[in-house]
């Protein structure tokens, strides 16, 4: 299923979060340019869980581990990779098989390896500094 949604508020992607909570518990591939709101889009999903972690882009450290009430969220940033090597090299594939929820920014530089039943995100910014969002959710 695909749906599509204007977010031009803070507020606005709290509600889009809530609203698709149930997707987003999955593995969520989160396409977009630099600066489009990758990393905003997991900080509102964590808002609307209840986590008390805020989140912050872990490009760095490759992954970002929070706690939710439900458990592990893992919130991985692949842009700085070279090579899939490195994104195996920290266990990757553990990750996926957690149960736990994934997002996965910059996915395409693991294309690979990244699950069939991924969930997509794509965000474009739009003229009015609003947001495209698009969900792309997985269905068996």
């Amino acid at each position: 299923m695909i749906s599509e949604t204007i977010i031009s508020s803070e507020a606005d992607w709290l509600k889009w979060s809530i609203d698709n909570k149930k997707a987003l518990e999955g593995i969520v591939a989160v396409h977009g340019k630099m600066g489009v709101g990758k990393t905003t889009a997991i900080k509102q999903w964590l808002r609307s869980i209840n986590s008390e972690d805020a989140g912050s882009s872990p490009t760095f450290s490759l992954v970002n581990e929070y706690d939710s009430p439900g458990g592990s969220i893992f919130h991985f940033d692949f842009y700085r990779i070279s090579n899939l090597e490195e994104a195996q090299d920290i266990g990757l594939e553990d990750y996926f098989d957690s149960g736990r929820p994934c997002w996965i920014e910059w996915p395409d530089k693991i294309s690979e390896l990244v699950p069939e039943n991924t969930h997509h995100l794509n965000i474009v910014a739009e003229s009015n500094n609003s947001r495209k969002v698009t969900l792309e959710t997985y269905e068996k």
